[in-house]
């Protein structure tokens, strides 16, 4: 494949979280032409995310937590029910999603499944999430979970009937993009 873009100047227009940058780059069109464009582009690093279930008991472990974002686009209480997910922070993502999983959930996971790989926003956001499943035990859980408090991180554990949460995406109480992404393979690929 040929590559039909080509970047001219790159601005940086925060840094203060992550980066937003804004791209000013030549495009080859279909037609033949070149054409100047510009777009921001957010980098926030890329990230993995794990759907935990529990096949002999027909359950799945979720989070619930306060998402600003949604919440100043009209989520009333900006709480979110969510799979297990964090940011790569430089390691792979098999070692990102054991850590994160142990972190948010409470449960200690060695076993794990990659699924596929997806860019969630690919617009504006640079991130790429990687998926994953894995079974979960109650002899796994090792404390209570709800995140690190230095990363002030206050999340709830949820333990759901799978037929339930997969009720809750129709429902809209389950609105969060890769949480409804992980139930749907679980469901079309009979996990639980």
């Amino acid at each position: 494949m040929n590559v039909a873009a080509k970047i001219i100047k790159t601005e940086i227009l925060s840094d203060n979280w992550y980066t937003l940058r804004k791209i000013t780059y030549e495009f080859l069109k279909k037609d033949g032409t070149v054409q100047t464009q510009s777009r921001e582009a957010y980098d926030r690093g890329n990230g993995a995310t794990i759907l935990l279930y529990n096949k002999a008991r027909k359950t799945v472990i979720l989070t619930r937590q306060f998402r600003l974002p949604s919440f100043v686009n009209g989520n009333e209480s900006g709480m979110l029910i969510e799979s297990c997910a964090g940011l790569l922070d430089k390691d792979n993502a098999e070692d990102c999603i054991k850590r994160e999983t142990e972190e948010e959930t409470g449960y200690k996971i060695s076993e794990l499944r990659k699924i596929f790989e997806a860019y969630m926003s690919p617009g504006s956001v640079t991130e790429i999430l990687y998926f994953f499943v894995a079974e979960y035990e109650n002899s796994m859980k090792v404390h209570e979970g709800g995140g690190i408090e230095q990363e002030q991180e206050n999340i709830e554990v949820l333990e759901l009937d799978f037929d339930k949460a997969v009720q809750m995406i129709e429902t809209g109480e389950i609105k969060d993009g890769k949480t409804i992404m992980l139930l749907q393979y679980a469901k079309l690929n009979t996990l639980v």
